[in-house]
Order: structure tokens, then sequence, then C-alpha cells
């Protein structure tokens, strides 16, 4: 305790030494100060006292915020503040609501808000987990009725070993990458990808996270019971009284029975609406102040019965057992002017997806309160209102469209070529046509079609499959491909998307508020067969990338220079790179690393602009061979230039096979000849070969 009357915590997680503070700053709130190394984040917690009349959900509120100024800069635009969430931080704010909100009780509609604000950043932390352990903890020491002590985790399998809180370069070597969620009672939220890994890793790494937050649950715990408020008590909502909730079921029982068993989606429920309306109307006795107890009542027999009928019957709304995926079909290449297009569609659910290649200089630069990324793969998911038949105004895309569109960019980049060996910038595009649950795996299956259509080289095909839980008491089923209702009426949300061989992406949500180890298992079981299943099908269409890249698509022709010619290619206000592209009708692109990108249709083209680059950088390639002129003869050797500014010698002893009695009885001042670059000497200078370079084919000199 310090003595201005703020309390301290401190905690190691894996390789995080943690502090979390409270009472000092926010006071007016539940608040907690986390801290690790130089990052500093607050995390506030409020709700409202009452609930507001009609509210029939749990109305929570997250955010999530970087202050630019937290890792000591200004924002670029134009206004320099900060303007609305940007990709990544609605990313990290999913993740805290969801490590959450499962942990309120039902029957909870007071408003909560929860703010996360990154105050200082330290490149070497986790800022989402620790904004979720801040989360955690302000709720644990709030009023409001949160079910935990909860906490949360990155765990990360590298060489072999699992280490809880790795640092910004292991993540970078992890086969397996996993922010997890629990309470003492278990798994919460999951959301993470790999390199293909195995099921077993995955409940293995799952089951470390448990053992590793335990401590911070104990923390939590402890401090609660110091310093925490007491919890208020959850008032329950009013319900219709026995007897006309019976009269309401005896008249719905059977009706409704056959009104599940209509397999149309519309169709059911426009049958279900009219029953539930109809059952309404006959019910007597009923006032005013009792029709939305008497809709809620209805609405509660409906969830209970559709529950029924799957754990006890094994029938699912569709009519399909727990493990049957819906009928699946798709086309590749059917949009002409599309590098790569796919139409994929599982039952009611059906994604339009493209795929395009870029050139280097669209890739995307991304503002972070670090710096400025650069990212060469985009996936962007689209979901229109006319994909479930409503109508509502377009905007840009929301929180859901960001995060379902993150874990299928997840999905696929396991499996992409790195962009040295394929230097395109990737974009797909996915608008869900038709939705009835697991578009975001439809759009896995799609975005993989389109790429293998455009032939990106996969190192394997992807599929994704969204599973689904009922728990009724003991009494428990897994559901395979759910469809929208079971994903809003069941517990479970657990999407698993990967190859043949192993896992690369997956997402876990539940509203038990905790996920047992036997069903963990059984779903990624029952994932991996319904994986494979769906592999299938989509290599009835296309099995594997086409062998060639579609006729309208840029090629690409590389090269390597040296950092510190990168100016000399650019030239004076871009002058340079700009007349090898307009005189080539190509586009050129380079890195902060030297790596040279020609993108171009035509062929001659691009070979003619990659020409110009090298001579513009003047810089050669040790190992190649070049053409040069010979422009000058002396008694040791000749020199000779390569690109304007470059020249180098070649010895006497390298310019022919055996004895040269003098330079001049081989080559001759203006000679056009083949040398081959053997390195620079201590003076930097370059050392070439005639004799190494003889033989060379055309195709193999290098400019």
């Amino acid at each position: 305790m310090s003595s201005d009357g703020a309390s301290v915590r401190k905690i190691r997680l894996g390789e995080a030494e943690i502090e979390l503070e409270t009472g000092a700053i926010a006071r007016q709130a539940s608040s907690v100060l986390v801290r690790q190394a130089d990052t500093v984040i607050l995390v506030t917690a409020v709700g409202a006292k009452d609930a507001k009349p009609g509210t029939d959900f749990f109305p929570l509120t997250v955010e999530y915020r970087e202050k630019i100024a937290a890792g000591g800069r200004i924002p670029g635009s134009y206004q320099r503040r900060e303007a609305r969430s940007t990709e990544l931080e609605i990313l990290s704010c999913r993740l805290v609501d969801r490590s959450v909100r499962p942990l309120f009780p039902d029957g909870f509609h007071c408003e909560v808000q929860v703010l996360a604000t990154v105050l200082s950043a330290d490149p070497g932390t986790d800022l989402a987990v620790l904004s979720i352990l801040g989360a955690c903890a302000a709720l644990e020491l709030s009023d409001l009725p949160f079910e935990g002590p909860a906490g949360g985790i990155r765990i990360a399998k590298i060489g072999g070993r699992f280490v809880a809180m790795p640092n910004p370069v292991e993540r970078r070597e992890a086969e397996l990458d996993l922010v997890v969620a629990a309470s003492a009672q278990g798994l919460v939220m999951v959301e993470g990808g790999a390199k293909e890994a195995t099921e077993d890793d995955v409940v293995e790494a799952l089951l470390f996270a448990q053992k590793v937050l335990e401590p911070f649950q104990r923390l939590c715990a402890e401090w609660r019971a110091e310093r925490g408020s007491p919890k208020r008590a959850l008032v329950p909502a009013p319900k219709l009284d026995a007897a006309k909730t019976a009269e309401v079921a005896s008249r719905l029982e059977l009706p409704l029975r056959d009104a599940l068993a209509i397999p149309g989606k519309h169709e059911r429920r426009e049958r279900i609406n009219a029953l539930l309306g109809e059952v309404a109307a006959a019910t007597t006795g009923i006032g005013e102040d009792e029709a939305p107890l008497l809709k809620a009542a209805l609405e509660e027999l409906h969830v209970r019965e559709v529950r029924r009928r799957i754990v006890e019957d094994g029938v699912r709304l569709d009519g399909r057992d727990t493990t049957t995926i819906r009928p699946i079909s798709s086309r590749a290449g059917w949009l002409p002017r599309a590098h790569g297009s796919s139409l994929f569609t599982r039952g009611e659910t059906q994604a339009i997806v493209t795929c395009t290649l870029g050139s280097g200089d669209e890739v995307q630069k991304i503002e972070t309160v670090f710096g400025t990324e650069e990212r060469h793969f985009l996936l962007h998911y689209n979901f229109p209102p006319y994909s479930v038949g409503e109508t509502r105004p377009l905007r840009g895309p929301g929180r859901r469209e960001i995060g379902h569109g993150a874990l299928a960019r997840r999905a696929l980049q396991a499996v992409l070529p790195s962009y040295e060996l394929f230097p395109y910038v990737l974009r797909i595009d996915s608008e869900i046509s038709e939705s009835n649950g697991s578009s975001s795996m439809a759009t896995v299956c799609g975005g993989c079609l389109a790429l293998m259509d455009c032939g990106v080289p996969l190192s394997a095909p992807v599929a994704g499959i969204a599973m689904g839980l009922v728990k009724e008491g003991e009494q428990l089923a897994v559901l395979s491909d759910i469809l929208g209702d079971e994903d809003h009426l069941g517990d479970m949300d657990f999407k698993v998307c990967g190859t043949a061989r192993g896992i690369t992406a997956l997402q876990m949500d539940n509203k038990l508020g905790a996920l047992p180890r036997e069903v963990l298992i059984a779903a990624l079981a029952q994932a991996r067969d319904g994986r494979a299943h769906i592999l299938a099908e989509m290599a009835k269409t296309l099995a594997a990338p086409r062998a060639e890249l579609p006729k309208q698509a840029p090629r690409v022709l590389s090269t390597r220079i040296r950092p510190e010619r990168i100016g000399a290619l650019i030239g004076p206000r871009g002058e340079t790179i700009k007349e090898i592209q307009s005189s080539t009708g190509t586009k050129v692109s380079v890195d902060e690393n030297g790596l040279v990108c020609v993108y171009g249709t035509d062929g001659i083209a691009a070979k003619a602009a990659l020409r110009k680059v090298r001579e513009a950088a003047g810089d050669v390639e040790k190992g190649r061979v070049y053409a040069g002129t010979v422009t000058g003869v002396k008694d040791f050797g000749c020199f000779v230039r390569i690109y304007n500014g470059i020249e180098g010698l070649v010895h006497v002893t390298e310019l022919a096979e055996g004895f040269v009695e003098h330079p001049s009885r081989v080559v001759q001042e203006g000679d056009e000849i083949l040398v081959y670059v053997q390195g620079a000497d201590e003076r930097g200078k370059l050392a070439l070969s005639r004799r190494a370079a003889a033989g060379t084919a055309p195709a193999d000199v290098a400019n």
C-alpha cells in the first residue's frame, strides 16, 4: 500500500514482470493502471446503477485507444490528433470485449463501459494482453456482478516449448501464437494463428495458458477482498406467472416442433414468428404490462425446444445431425477481368471472393503507436445487408467485419510464399452474398480458391469450419458447420481453419463463462474431420494453384541492390525512378533492404526497366556475369565498364585460359566482353574475370 492511498500489486507472468495499481488515478471509476517495462495502460470500468426501461440485452461497450504520444510521436493526420479507431485498435478492443463479456450473468442489463487507454508504449510489450489483464482486474474490483477472477495471456510455441508473454522477436519465430482468456472455471476466449499446428499442440497450449493464469486469478481475488467494492445484487428479471407460462407452453409445444422442422431459414423464421403471434393472441388474461413478459416467455420456450431437439434427438434446425456439413459447391475463375476469383457456397452461406496482384508501391502503410508498419497481404470482408434479406444504410466496415477479415487473413497468411519469393502485394476481397452462419469461414475457403486461381504458389490449400455447442445439464452436443441461429441460440462459436496437415488460425467464444477441456478436445477432433471434407470438396474445383499467372496480372522481375545505392536509383526528387517507369510503362518499387521489383504486363519492357534500374543504381552482384565495355588496356590487364561509373579490373591472368603475353593480344579498347564479378579488393574496386565468364549463355547475363 502506498502513502497516497493507492494499492499496488506485482506479478510475474511468463517472461513479463507486471505491476497493477488502483486508487491513485481515475478515482471516480473502478480503475487499474497496468505497467510492464515502459508501457503504462489505464483501464477503467463504470456501470450504470439501473437498467434502462425495456432493455432486454447486456449493453456492454469496450473501447481500446492508443495515444500516439505514448510512442513519442505526433499523429500523421491533417489535424494532428487521434481520429477514429484504427484497425489494430479495433482488433485489440475485440480481444478485451470477448474476454470479459461472457463473465457477466444473464439478466444483467445495466449499461457498462470499459475503456483501455495506452499512455506509454514499450515496443517489447503486448498492449492488447495487458489491457485484458487490466480490464479483468478493474471489473473484479468494481461493484459490477463480474464472475471472475479472470485474466488473459499470450502463449507461443517456439522451438518445441511453450512460452508465456513472448516478446515481438520471439513471436516472429513462433509455430503457434495464441491469446487466451480464462477464469478459474475454464476457458473464456481464444484467438490466434499457427503454422499448421496439431490439435494436440493447441490443447496443450490452452492448458498451459490456464496454468500460467492461476497466480493472476489468485491476485485478483485477494485484491478484491482487500480493496474491492461490494458487489451489487442481481435483481431477477420479472417473468410471466407459472400458470400462464404453462398455458403458453401447452399451446406452443406441438406446432413449434412442426415449425422447427422447416429446413429453409426464412420460411422457418416466418412460420415461428407467426406461430408466436398466434399463441400470444390466444393467451387470455394478459395485461398491457405483461405483454413483454409473454414475449420473453415465448422466446424462452422457443430456445428451449431448439436446444432440446439438438441434445436429446440429435436433430438440428435444418434437419442435419451434429457432424454433417451443409452441401458445398464452388467455382473458380468466373469473373473474367479479376486476376483471381471464386464463388463459394455452403448451404445458405455464399461468398464472392476476388484476388488482385499489385505492385510493391501498393503496400498498405499502417500508422501505429510505434511507427509505420507495412502490410503486403490484405483481406477485406464485407457483409452487405442483402445477404440476410435486410435493408440498412451502407457505411464503412464495422468491428465485426474487421474481426472476421483479420481471422480469415491469419488463416491464409500461414500458407503464402514470402514477399521475396513472390514479390506482389495481394488483396483478397470477400463479398458475402448470402449468409446463414459461418460466413467468415466461407471467406477462408473462397479466399484460398481465389488465390489458387490467381496462380499464387500456396504451400497447401486452407479451409475453415465453425463449430458450435449446446449444453443442457450433463447433456451436450458439439455441432459442425453451425447455422446463424445455432450461433445465436447455442453456447459456443469455435472457428477452426487449417490445411490437411494442421491448424493455421482459430477463434473461440463461448457463453458458458468457461469451457470444459473435454468439450475443447471433442470440438477440435470434429473440426479436423469437417475440414478434411471441405478441402476434398474444394479440390473438385481447384486442387492446386494454377501454373501460370492470369494474363491481365502484372509480371514481376526483381533484383537486389546495396541499400546505400537506393538514393542513386530514386534520384533527386524521384526523377530517376520516375523516368524509368514512364519510359518503359512499368512500375518500380524498392524497399529499405534494397529489394527492387519491376512490374509490367509486357515482359520485354520489364526487362528493359530492370536493365535501367541496374544502370541507375550502379550496383553489381558478386558471382554474376555482366556485359561490359573495355575502357583501357594496360600491361597488367584491362579496365571494363559495366555501368556508367562502375568499372573493374580484369587482371591479365583472368583474361583467358593459359599464358597471356600481353592484354592487347586478347582485347582492345572499345571491345564488348563478358566478365564474371569475383568481388572487390580492399579499396572497393571490382575484381573481374573474362576467363570465368567464357561460355555463359545470353539468358544468364545479368544486364
